[in-house]
């Protein structure tokens, strides 16, 4: 499926879930890993806001890509952020949505077009 890259230049990220290893298997509590690298991956929650509209979601990094000094509540960065849309069968279920993924989250600054 087609990767869509997030322009997030004006926009203001608000770390909500400090980052934690993401399950790949939960009978097994097995982490997920890149596909490509093997590296152990990571999931964080944030507060995408742009535009006067927010929304709250779940993205991806490497765990390489976690810097030190994040706080929840406050601002951060997610270099390189994608959207990829996917679907699934679950049980007969059709299912589908979004999952996102960055190169990394690092502390950031408020948007001056939001804060100002």
């Amino acid at each position: 499926m087609r990767v869509i890259r997030i322009d997030t230049s004006s926009a203001t990220i608000l770390l909500t879930e400090a980052p934690a290893p993401k399950v790949r298997d939960r009978q097994t509590g097995e982490i997920a890993k890149d596909a490509v690298s093997g590296e152990a991956l990571m999931t964080l929650g944030v507060v995408y806001i742009d535009e006067g509209e927010s929304a709250l979601i779940q993205v991806t990094i490497p765990e390489s890509g976690v810097a030190d000094g994040l706080n929840v509540g406050a601002p951060v960065a997610l270099p390189g952020l994608v959207a990829r849309p996917w679907q699934s069968v679950f049980n007969g279920q059709q299912r589908h949505g979004i999952a996102y993924r960055a190169t990394a989250v690092m502390p950031g600054a408020f948007s001056m077009t939001e804060a100002g």
